[in-house]
């Protein structure tokens, strides 16, 4: 262990690197560590002598994070959570908090779970402050990186890479699945059944993060593979392509039952096992050593808890 070299560095600096992160940008730091953007630039030169690395390089008008910058990120995240967990002695007091938390959903989350949990935490906590991010805008590598502090998402059970990041996933809330389509769809008369199913074209739902769900491996394994006509982001886009045409669109029965753009729509069983659904939490396992994460934590599952079915 070379305690020369790591007296060199400070929490200043690791702060500092993970503000530098987050926000890629001299300015961005300095107004979040309410200094000037030279001390800020000076405090990241004093590292980059100690660690004989650019950490961040210019592309164009943007600032880019170098590898060990980025592999770097997690390890900084963590020593700084130990840090303030040293440092803040006394019992969590959310009435006094004036941090912020930031979490990242999918559109269908959004409609059951956002509105409900800010009004209870903001009751709680006058003086937090709540980034609720889209799912495709910050997903599970920003968990790692300390961008996000959770995510909630629909998902099929076999999807979650569990091991990937130290990511632990806890199932809030059962969920089935449904089959959408236009009122004046060919099938909403009848009985759906696999053959009906997958004699239309449907809407599929992009994800980058998760593997293939099993509903869809069952399918090409037992029947064939239904043909997904349209990809789109998000299920609100989806229901409103099922609006103006003849596709179908699987998605989750809780989101389908409230949501503004599935209104009018006709909501079938699937014919076909499509295994275990449900939404879930995702974090990264080292937030939890502090004390507000995990009072965040409860209060996401507290406000689970009586979602009516």
């Amino acid at each position: 262990m070379d305690l020369i070299k790591l007296s060199r560095i400070s929490m200043k600096h690791l702060i500092t690197l993970h503000v530098m992160l987050d926000t890629l940008s001299v300015t961005g730091s300095a107004e979040r560590l309410c200094v000037s953007p030279s001390s800020v630039s000076k405090t990241l030169s004093q590292l980059r002598d100690s660690l004989n690395d650019e950490l961040f390089y210019r592309h164009g008008n943007k600032l880019v994070a170098t590898p060990l910058a980025r592999r770097l990120g997690p390890s900084v995240h963590q020593m700084i959570n130990d840090m303030n967990q040293i440092m803040t002695q006394e019992a969590f007091d959310p009435s006094r908090y004036e941090g912020g938390f930031s979490l990242a959903m999918r559109e269908s989350t959004f409609e059951l779970i956002a509105a409900k949990l800010s009004t209870h935490v903001l009751n709680l906590a006058p003086n937090i402050r709540l980034d609720i991010w889209s799912k495709d805008s910050l997903g599970f590598d920003a968990l790692a990186k300390g961008k996000l502090d959770f995510v909630i998402l629909p998902h099929d059970r076999s999807q979650p890479p569990s091991t990937q990041n130290n990511l632990i996933w806890e199932t809030l809330i059962d969920d089935d699945m449904v089959c959408l389509m236009n009122p004046s769809h060919p099938l909403s008369d009848q009985t759906l059944s696999i053959d009906n199913y997958l004699s239309y074209g449907h809407i599929g739902i992009m994800d980058t993060d998760l593997n293939v769900p099993f509903f869809e491996m069952q399918l090409a394994q037992q029947h064939k593979k239904r043909k997904i006509t349209v990809t789109v982001s998000d299920f609100g886009s989806a229901a409103l392509m099922c609006h103006h045409s003849d596709l179908l669109f699987t998605c989750s029965r809780r989101w389908a039952n409230i949501a503004f753009q599935a209104k009018g729509l006709i909501n079938k069983p699937l014919p076909f096992n499509y295994g275990d659904v449900a939404y879930s939490l995702v974090w990264h396992q080292p937030s939890m050593n502090d004390p507000a994460h995990r009072w965040m934590y409860e209060q996401i599952k507290a406000c689970c808890k009586d979602i009516d079915m």
